[in-house]
């Protein structure tokens, strides 16, 4: 069985045994013609894991390996799912809940599962009705979730007529257009919500890329060579959003990011564009400034991850005007653009044709700069986590820097939660696995103390779920799947949080709620474990089970995604009394 997602891994301090072990396996490499692959430290992949180094323990623990390359396969082990639950279904198909934490509907199935291993979810409000899109590329979904015991998909947007090639126009998208990450936040302006969709170099290429070492971007030119010809937008497009559906969507401004454009609102989408594009959901709440994550250039490389081209900094934009977007300044990390590999060379993840390094995520921002904020937070997989001073958009720089303690195989430094920043100094830290049946290390949350932004700190983790009584083992890693955090959600959604609660998409642990209110003792209140393995889940993707959460604060409803559909949950102790009827004012700005 062979999955395609995407490999990313985060920056850090590694022990000398690692380091050493990583110089025994580097070899030499003659390299592939493209002048942007890095290959200064050679070819230096991990071997796969020792089966008798990882496994249940004696006191029902499990031990992580300690360094994996990029692999997706099933690694069963002694006392694993395949045990537990038999060799033809291999994963616990039972539901599992502990806590205050109710299940207040389910929507299971292919109108609720836009794709198996990731989704992106927006809330808007029309005349007098609650939507929810949800969509990865050429899967989205509208749905009405005014009622939250009786929710409706009003739109569903999908290629499977021509079995999802982007290249073909269909009745639903024109060729080479697709949903996006997006954000939506309300101008007032305009008066109106404007979407910003982020539109990126395709990452999941099995045809001409994957993380077979042979079929990868270090030792197969030609797919690298196709991947670097292929013609689309590179960069974003602007909406005025007049309705929930597509048909209500009004194009204000088309941009690219590739910085060899003479104009980026009017470049040629018909031949191939250099960089990324924007990644994942831009920040921008409706006011003056955005923040994308992007690599201008083809020259922003230096990515030891199989499959991907780029190693993304962040880009500031002027919003005054959402029909002409206008740029204003970049920023990287010394290492990521040729000719910095000294500085790359230095990072212990060089030449494991595995880390993903760079940004995926945009700049994670606990107060706009519009409302006097000053500081951002930036995590860029295996160059770890950046503190940036953005009062001057123009001229972002660098305040601090944290290398984090390196976990190979799978993705480290993708989020970080600022919720807390403003309350208690401390900022949640995370990547999360790719792997199944953990064959990989473990991905904690760091709890970092940025009280002084020039000297970030690690002073904790929060807690590794466990497994609810009764379920019948010891730890999520004997469910099957990938167990893991992944993120807390959106960086706005409608209402106020309540202090101290964190509530993160844990793939095979379902959704897990964490008090963060004494940062010295952070602690899980309460979980919820989906079934989630259904027989209509094609067994290529049962391993990735809850990866996402998104929660209306002002409903107190939390949506679970999962691969299977999205649940709506409460708990009347932790957030409060659910409304499951229609809001009692529309989302209109964002509660920073």
């Amino acid at each position: 069985m062979r999955r395609i997602r995407l490999a990313t891994a985060a920056a850090g301090t590694a022990s000398a045994a690692v380091l050493a072990s990583l110089a025994a396996l580097g070899s030499a490499h003659a390299g592939p013609t493209d002048p942007y692959i890095p290959t200064v430290c050679g070819d230096r992949r991990p071997p796969a894991a020792d089966p008798g180094s990882y496994g249940m323990q004696l006191d029902g623990s499990f031990r992580h390996p300690a360094l994996t390359p990029a692999d997706e396969e099933r690694h069963p082990f002694p006392g694993g799912s395949m045990d537990l639950f038999g060799k033809t279904a291999g994963y616990d198909p039972n539901a599992h809940r502990s806590g205050p934490v109710r299940v207040e509907a389910s929507y299971r199935g292919k109108e609720f599962t836009p794709d198996y291993f990731h989704s992106w979810q927006n809330i808007v409000d029309f005349h007098g009705r609650r939507y929810m899109f949800q969509y990865d590329r050429s899967e989205g979904r509208v749905y009405d979730i005014t009622d939250v015991k009786k929710v409706k998909v009003v739109e569903k947007m999908t290629r499977d007529d021509v079995n999802g090639d982007e290249n073909k126009a269909n009745g639903a998208w024109a060729a080479h257009d697709f949903w996006g990450a997006s954000t939506i936040q309300w101008n007032t302006r305009l008066n109106a919500y404007v979407m910003v969709q982020s539109f990126e170099a395709k990452r999941q290429i099995p045809d001409e890329l994957n993380d077979d070492p042979a079929h990868s971007k270090f030792g197969n030119p030609e797919g690298v060579k196709k991947v670097r010809a292929t013609k689309q937008l590179k960069g974003f497009k602007v909406f005025r959003l007049d309705g929930p559906r597509k048909k209500d969507w009004h194009l204000l401004a088309t941009v690219s990011t590739d910085a060899t454009q003479k104009d980026p609102l009017h470049s040629d989408a018909n031949a191939a564009q250099q960089g990324s594009g924007s990644l994942d959901v831009p920040y921008y709440t409706g006011e003056k400034y955005m923040f994308i994550a992007a690599a201008p250039r083809d020259s922003w490389g230096n990515s030891e991850v199989p499959t991907n081209l780029y190693s993304a900094g962040y880009a500031s934009y002027d919003m005054s005007d959402p029909a002409h977007p206008r740029k204003l300044g970049e920023w990287h990390l010394p290492g990521q653009v040729k000719g910095e590999e000294a500085a790359y060379r230095t990072n212990p993840r060089c030449g494991n044709q595995t880390s993903w390094m760079g940004a995926r995520m945009p700049l994670f921002i606990p107060k706009p700069v519009e409302q006097g904020g000053k500081y951002a937070f930036a995590a860029q997989g295996g160059f770890g986590l950046s503190i940036l001073d953005i009062s001057d958009p123009a001229h972002m720089k660098t305040v601090g820097h944290l290398d984090l303690p390196m976990s190979v195989g799978g993705t480290e430094a993708d989020n970080v939660d600022v919720s807390q920043y403003a309350k208690t100094g401390i900022v949640y830290v995370s990547g999360y696995p790719l792997g199944e049946d953990c064959y990989e290390p473990y991905k904690d949350v760091f709890q970092v103390d940025v009280r002084n932004p020039a000297k970030p700190r690690i002073v904790g983790t929060l807690p590794r779920p466990v497994p609810p009584k009764g379920s019948g083992f010891a730890d999520f890693c004997q469910r099957g799947g990938s167990f893991g955090p992944k993120r807390t959600g959106y960086y706005t959604s409608p209402g106020t949080p309540p202090n101290g609660l964190l509530t993160y998409g844990f793939y095979n642990a379902g959704a897990q709620f964490f008090d963060v209110r004494d940062p010295a003792h952070p602690r899980i209140v309460a979980q919820f474990v989906p079934q989630g393995y259904s027989k209509d889940v094609p067994d290529w993707a049962l391993g990735n089970q809850t990866h996402g959460v998104y929660v209306e604060w002002d409903r107190r409803i939390v949506w679970v995604m999962t691969n299977d559909g999205i649940y709506a949950l409460s708990s009347r102790q932790l957030i409060g009394k659910p409304n499951l009827g229609a809001p009692k004012t529309p989302f209109r700005t964002s509660a920073l």
